[in-house]
């Protein structure tokens, strides 16, 4: 099994680059969107984030107070508190998923995550892909998609590690700098290239 691990800034085009590859059939993880669905279903993480962040983290309902926990993560200088808490479990099952997808037959295994390289590139992926855009149009894309304002987005960019610093660790930098089906053709492509390695 190929392992794969695509990277880039918020709105570099990480998830359409992804979906196409999901439709050349590969397995996608999305790591924020395993975060997310971890964080209402994992009752170690959810004890540990309440411990951590108040019972306002969640509604009663025991869904989570999203507009709170950004507040507390982001405009308060918590993020690091965070992913200290959440990571391992996310990492641990990613794992767990790439052991059954191998043993499932499956040819190309993606992790999808804007934080892969926070601790240098992993050592058990063979290739990484990096996902580069100018930071406007990478402004406006989230604005319009999130309904977000510019300086949340600005500010939640430069909370991230720099495209640059990605580039050091790619096997592969895809610039989006087009439409939305050239970009989904260079996914195809490299697709294809990287399955023929």
């Amino acid at each position: 099994m190929i392992k794969v691990g695509v990277t880039g800034g918020i709105g570099s085009g990480k998830t359409t680059f992804c979906k196409e590859w999901e439709k050349q059939g590969a397995y996608v993880v999305y790591a924020d969107d395993l975060a997310k669905e971890l964080m209402v279903s994992d009752q170690e993480l959810i004890r540990d984030i309440k411990s951590t962040f108040g019972g306002s983290s969640y509604h009663s309902d025991g869904s989570l107070n999203r507009v709170f926990l950004a507040q507390e993560a982001f405009e308060k200088g918590r993020v690091e508190e965070l992913n200290k808490l959440v990571h391992p479990v996310l990492w641990r099952k990613v794992g767990e998923l790439e052991f059954q997808q191998e043993l499932d037959g499956t040819d190309v295994f993606v992790r999808e995550a804007a934080i892969l390289l926070n601790k240098g590139r992993p050592k058990d992926l063979d290739f990484v892909v990096v996902l580069k855009a100018g930071e406007q149009d990478r402004i406006k894309w989230v604005v319009e998609r999130d309904r977000s304002n510019v300086q949340k987005v600005s500010d939640r960019i430069s909370a991230q590690q720099p495209t640059k610093e990605l580039i050091k660790y790619a096997d592969f930098v895809i610039t989006n700098n087009g439409s939305m089906e050239e970009l989904q053709m260079k996914a195809k492509e490299l697709f294809l290239h990287i399955k023929k390695l």
